[in-house]
């Protein structure tokens, strides 16, 4: 009961978040899978095909699978998994992690995320943007909610014995995500391993070693 409360609770807040893309100028837009037309989002079904499962997704009561080296599994709620949020300017995730396991630091270049804790103890912490760089951390228990400004780079960590759970809200439909390990060393082609040692300011052969995990 106390869990649906939560839900719930959190459901008004993020209609309440408001919507960072822009306005819609109708009632909906339901995103037309595999249009050629090339716009700032997806193209539009006509709405005289709209159904009501353009507006649904089932799958957010299930555990994620953690058996991974990081620790957590993320599951989306965007505009690819739920045509219906097309122009609307919001999106969810559950979030899973094991104990001690990390969602790694990442960011959303489009939305400013919110996020509810449902179960377990969960470390949050965002980096403020140059020249400070400050990091903002807090531990979340059951029930609490914290804000990740849009664009920063940001990460959780499970600090309790059991695993956590949380919901986040996007406010984008399309609010991307660029995990900052996965961006600098598994791109395609690779960053000169020259620029990566400069920055990171290591031996070519320690850039190497990361770049084969990824």
């Amino acid at each position: 009961m106390a869990k649906s409360v939560l839900l719930i609770c959190f459901l008004g807040l993020v209609f309440a978040f408001g919507a960072a893309d822009h306005s819609p100028l109708q009632d909906f837009c339901v995103a037309q899978v595999g249009s050629s037309v090339l716009v700032n989002g997806l193209a539009c079904k006509d709405p005289k095909t709209v159904q009501a499962n353009d507006f649904f997704f089932s799958g957010l009561d299930l555990p994620g699978n953690t058996s991974n080296p990081v620790g957590s599994k993320v599951t989306p709620v965007t505009v690819t998994q739920l045509p219906g949020l097309n122009t609307l300017g919001i999106s969810m995730a559950r979030i899973d992690i094991a104990p001690w396991g990390i969602n790694p630091p990442h960011t959303h270049p489009r939305a400013t995320e919110i996020l509810l804790v449902l179960e377990g103890t969960i470390e949050v912490v965002f980096i403020t943007s140059n020249p400070d760089s400050r990091l903002i951390s807090k531990i979340l228990q059951k029930g609490d909610a914290f804000v990740f400004p849009q664009g920063l780079v940001h990460y959780q960590r499970n600090t309790g014995t059991g695993n956590a759970v949380a919901i986040a809200a996007l406010g984008s439909q399309n609010p991307g995500v660029i995990t900052v390990a996965n961006a600098v060393f598994g791109s395609t082609p690779d960053i000169s391993m020259d620029i990566l040692a400069k920055a990171f300011q290591v031996d070519k052969s320690v850039v190497g070693q990361i770049q084969l995990k990824f």
